[in-house]
């Protein structure tokens, strides 16, 4: 899996300022520092994880576009400052994707033409409701049934459905993802991981003493 895949519209801000700010703690004129990556910027990037001495990372800013599975996206709640901006919904829209092309490739194709009949069936049924509400005609017991199908639909959704979501974190977040997931089983972790090692300075993410 490439990393495009599952990253898209990438946009950082802080970097210049965050470094330059990273030489505060030993600047006794602020007048004569910039934003230069030095040796000592190096070793405070790469510096062991919640010795503290990374800090400054927090004030690189990333933010992407990142389309993962539902079964990656559990797995990505677990941090903390990995921040959704706005994301797709199911809840909200699961009858209205194109189930062909919203699962990933090892999905079951059975499964995925279970949900096909179930999505098919729901709209089917919606439609027969709009008509019968232009004729006047009480659809109380349709409308009961389409919230249980929709449910149905919901519970039935596999984990290997699609959803993407705009996402906030920080150059220090970013460096606990990659150490924790560059050879995890799924490839969509591995995907972002090989992400990570495009960004400018990766090696402050990627070479933690």
């Amino acid at each position: 899996m490439n990393y495009n895949e599952v990253v898209a519209n990438v946009n950082i801000y802080g970097f210049e300022e965050s470094v330059r700010g990273s030489k505060f703690p030993t600047a006794g004129d602020l007048s004569n520092i910039n934003s230069e990556v030095t040796e000592r910027t190096l070793e405070l990037a790469t510096a062991k994880q919640g010795s503290g001495y990374d800090y400054f990372l927090n004030g690189i800013i990333v933010q992407f576009d990142l389309t993962f599975t539902n079964k990656a996206w559990v797995e990505a709640e677990r941090y903390h400052f990995l921040d959704f901006v706005s994301s797709q919904s199911t809840m909200h829209r699961i009858t209205k994707f194109d189930l062909d092309h919203a699962y990933i490739e090892y999905t079951d194709p059975r499964i995925i033409e279970i949900m096909k009949e179930k999505t098919k069936e729901y709209n089917d049924l919606q439609k027969d409701i709009a008509e019968l509400k232009k004729e006047g005609k009480d659809v109380t017991t349709l409308n009961d049934l389409a919230k249980e199908k929709y449910l149905e639909i919901l519970y039935s959704n596999p984990s290997g459905f699609r959803l993407t979501a705009r996402m906030t974190t920080n150059y220090r977040q970013l460096k606990t993802i990659y150490t924790q997931r560059k050879t995890h089983r799924l490839p969509e972790w591995r995907a972002f991981c090989a992400w990570i090692e495009t960004l400018p300075h990766s090696e402050f993410l990627t070479k933690t003493e």
